[in-house]
């Protein structure tokens, strides 16, 4: 079994469990990058995320340049204010 699953959560009392999410967004000191298609481990009570080495490693290595994304997205960006509210559902 992979060291990376079948452990207790550090939150809570539930199992780490691999499983595989279609984008998943890691924030870095240079940006955001978003992988996807990728297996991480997701605590099944609490929902709290895990991720390996390889993982990282590859964030960083986008967000560094060091590896080319296959794709650029463009993000929404806002100021939520006093003199800018959100709308109201």
């Amino acid at each position: 079994m992979n060291i990376m699953y079948g452990y207790q959560c550090e939150c809570c009392s539930g199992i780490v469990r691999p499983k595989l999410v279609e984008r998943e967004a890691f924030k870095h000191k240079l940006g955001f990058v978003i992988l996807e298609n990728v297996t991480i481990g997701v605590c099944d009570q609490c929902g709290n995320r895990y991720y390996d080495a390889e993982i990282l490693h590859t964030v960083h290595a986008i967000a560094t340049g060091k590896r080319q994304p296959e794709k650029l997205l463009s993000i929404p960006v806002a100021h939520l204010s006093a003199a800018n509210p959100a709308p109201v559902a």
